[in-house]
Parts: structure tokens; C-alpha cells; sequence
């Protein structure tokens, strides 16, 4: 089996937040939440890393952790772009913006070829969520008529903001 991958969707516009807050800090030493979330991934044993990232920002990300971490892990970047579709399919008229997860995941296609886990680069998730999942994708190989798939969950409660407002999916198992 091959080792698990780990991809951090970073290709957002922060519109709302007015810039790539994805590379921006969040401590006096520089560091960003990437920096964190990769720091915990490869404790647990991940070994490579995609970003999913636009090629415009390229540059920035390389500085920003790329180039850092390469002495690390191996890393790699994938651009999400609108006409990295399947064959057989056509960007509709009028769209001029990328698809969510699932287009960005299919950018990853040419980089990945075993299990991963995707990550969003402006989320923290903690030192356990990475070694549940590490844990879990080398324990638990695909067979020929059976895939398998994990999802590490939160309590609600502990993911709320100060004001008690945010968009969250809610599970049941």
C-alpha cells in the first residue's frame, strides 16, 4: 500500500476576508496555520504533501511554507483550474469560477495514487485528527469491491466562534 497523502485545499480568494488569509500569520513568530496543521501531519507519519492551490499564487506559497517544508516532506502543488475537468464533460457557458471540493480533490488526480486525506489550509484540526487518520489509511487497505472512508468529527460546540455563529455540516452516525 502506498503511504497516505496529505492535500490542504488552498485555493480560496478570501473574498470575504480581503486577501489570501490562508499565508497570512497568526502568531508573532510568523507562523500560519498550515505550518501547524503540517507540523502535526507529519508527527503522525505523513510523508508528502499537495497543495491545492491557484496558479497565480504560486509564488506566494512557495515562500510562504512551501519551500520551507520541502527539507521536510516531499511537496507538491496542483492548480485548481475551471478546464481541469473529466474528459467527456464542458465548463457551461457563463461559468468563470472553479467547482468546490469534490473539483478540487480531481485536481490532485496526476499527484496522488493511494490514500489521502484533504484539509482545508484555514482550519485548524489538531495533532489527533491527523494521527486518527494516518492511523486509520494505513490500517485499512481498499479492496477490489470494498472502499473504505473515514471522517475525523468534532463536537459543535467546540467549533463555534465567540458569537456562536458559523456554517457547519452535522453528521449522524
Amino acid at each position: 500500500m502506498n503511504k497516505p497523502v496529505l492535500v490542504v485545499m488552498a485555493a480560496g480568494m478570501g473574498s470575504r476576508y480581503g486577501g489570501l488569509k490562508q499565508i497570512d500569520p497568526v502568531d508573532k513568530e510568523g507562523h500560519i496555520i498550515m505550518d501547524f496543521s503540517v507540523y502535526d501531519a507529519v508527527k503522525a507519519g505523513f510523508q508528502k504533501v499537495v497543495f491545492i492551490i491557484k496558479k497565480e499564487n504560486e509564488a506566494d506559497f512557495r515562500s510562504a511554507i512551501g519551500d520551507r517544508l520541502s527539507n521536510q516532506l516531499e511537496v507538491s502543488y496542483v492548480f485548481q483550474d475551471l478546464q481541469n475537468i473529466p474528459e467527456g464533460y464542458e465548463v457551461p457557458e457563463g461559468r468563470v469560477k472553479p467547482w468546490g471540493t469534490g473539483h478540487a480533490v480531481l485536481s490532485c488526480i496526476n499527484e496522488i495514487d493511494g490514500p489521502f486525506v484533504v484539509i482545508n489550509a484555514d482550519d485548524y484540526y489538531g495533532s489527533h485528527a491527523f494521527k486518527m487518520a494516518y492511523d486509520f489509511l494505513t490500517e485499512n487497505e481498499d479492496a477490489s469491491d470494498i472502499y473504505r472512508y473515514m471522517m475525523v468529527g468534532y463536537k459543535l460546540e467546540n467549533t463555534l466562534t465567540e458569537n456562536g455563529h458559523v456554517a457547519r455540516g452535522v453528521c449522524v452516525t
